[in-house]
């Protein structure tokens, strides 16, 4: 029996095809949103966000072997594990998408900057190219009351120059410096990404449980199939196994009445083609197959032993189809049924008998008909004849299953027939 692992894995390829499903869905998915909703189909955008996915899928590869080590653990465990471990990640797969768009998102707030320009009465606020709030004002020749600092409300952090502008209008400029609340912005937009990132990883961390899970189920349906098929074969050992006793049996009863009744010759003769049957018989695997043909040669054997017993009373007919010379069939599955014709046919009359033995194609299945033209004889009145039949019927059906059968009962014309049908397997002619 093949070796079976203990701890099946789900395989490398697998794991990268469903992470490469997972961002592909995803870039489709976010590149369709960004359509819908206006956005142009910007290659700098596209290839961004094509960039995260290969990372993003990367990262999370890296993370596999991790995985592997909660195989063999329990649901509590693997559920706390995952929900925990999930957030760092989720984190890194945001910082990521953050760092990548970075650019992207900066040219877009200093373009939104350098082209703000507010217009109220005779006031005009704006940008310069430093990032400075301009203000024009129409008169500039009163100075501010005491306690103005000529800053906007709330503005205490920024400085504001009075000046003139290229064009000699009054202004004042504003220094606002760098704003406080950027950077927390920037984490605050991880934050958000972070979230979705962590079910983007719960969902694939799922997958990859429900694919280690079907891989434990092949395992041990294979597992099954090695079982299954040792003990069919443990099966099929035994009831060849009870052929060949049964076989010796009859063939020594038949060799003590030879020597008995002064017939040494008849008896040497039986005992040399007795070593001839047992040497093919015995040469071989009993649980193996073998040709049509090679079983055919066998009861010649058999016959040319049961011979020696009755040389004027046993006839035979042997009619095989050339179209299944080379079909396989189990090792001395007629065994049973030629001694039986044998035995209850042959020694039971004093008249010749011939023991036909016939094989045809019917489709896909191979017919065999062990027949005789004997007296004839139930199984109720011949228990032996009985213990036969289930001995073939039973390898039948742990070599086929229910594509097999078997049929028996008496002939109309006299006589007693078995008919076996199997699936017809050719192999060599």
């Amino acid at each position: 029996m093949k070796d079976v692992p203990i701890e099946p894995r789900v395989p490398a390829r697998l794991v990268l095809l469903s992470l490469a499903a997972l961002w592909a869905c995803y870039f489709l998915v976010a590149t369709l949103r960004g359509v819908v909703i206006g956005f142009d189909f910007a290659w700098p955008i596209v290839s961004r966000r094509l960039t995260i996915c290969i990372l993003s899928m990367l990262v999370m590869a890296a993370v596999w072997p991790l995985l592997q080590m909660l195989d063999r653990k329990s649901a509590g465990v693997r559920l706390a594990v995952v929900l925990i471990g999930a957030l760092p990640l989720a984190v890194v797969l945001s910082v990521i998408n953050d760092t990548i768009f970075a650019d992207i998102e900066m040219a877009k707030m200093a373009e939104d900057e350098n082209s703000a320009t507010v217009e109220t009465g005779n006031v005009r606020i704006r940008r310069d190219e430093a990032g400075n709030i301009l203000v024009d004002l129409p008169d500039l020749s009163r100075s501010p009351a005491e306690g103005e600092t000529g800053a906007p409300p709330g503005a205490a952090d920024v400085e504001v120059r009075p000046g003139t502008t290229e064009d000699g209008q009054s202004a004042i400029t504003i220094h606002t410096g760098k704003s406080e609340g950027q950077e927390y912005k920037r984490w605050v937009g991880i934050a958000d990404t972070a979230f979705g990132r962590y079910f983007l990883v719960l969902a694939w961390v799922a997958l990859y449980f429900a694919l280690a899970k079907a891989e434990e189920a092949r395992a041990a349906e294979r597992r099954e199939g090695e079982y299954r098929r040792a003990a069919e074969a443990a099966e099929l050992r035994s009831l060849r196994y009870q052929v060949n006793p049964h076989f010796l049996f009859n063939t020594l009863n038949s060799l003590s009445a030879l020597v008995m009744t002064g017939r040494q010759d008849d008896a040497e003769a039986m005992i040399q083609t007795l070593s001839n049957f047992y040497r093919h018989t015995l040469s071989g695997d009993p649980t193996n197959d073998l040709p049509l043909a090679e079983e055919i040669e066998l009861q010649k054997l058999y016959f040319a032993i049961e011979a020696v017993r009755f040389p004027n009373r046993l006839l035979t007919k042997i009619d095989i189809d050339e179209a299944v010379v080379g079909a396989m069939v189990p090792g001395m599955i007629l065994q049973p049924l030629v001694e039986n014709s044998v035995k209850y046919a042959v020694a039971a009359t004093q008249r010749p008998v011939t023991i036909s033995i016939a094989a045809r194609r019917e489709g896909d299945e191979l017919v065999v008909c062990v027949a005789d033209d004997g007296p004839g004889v139930g199984t109720g009145k011949a228990p032996g004849c009985g213990i036969g039949l289930a001995n073939v019927r039973d390898r039948l059906r742990a070599r086929y299953g229910e594509a097999a059968s078997l049929a028996y009962g008496e002939q109309p014309e006299g006589g007693f027939s078995t008919i076996l049908r199997m699936p017809l397997e050719l192999g060599r002619g």
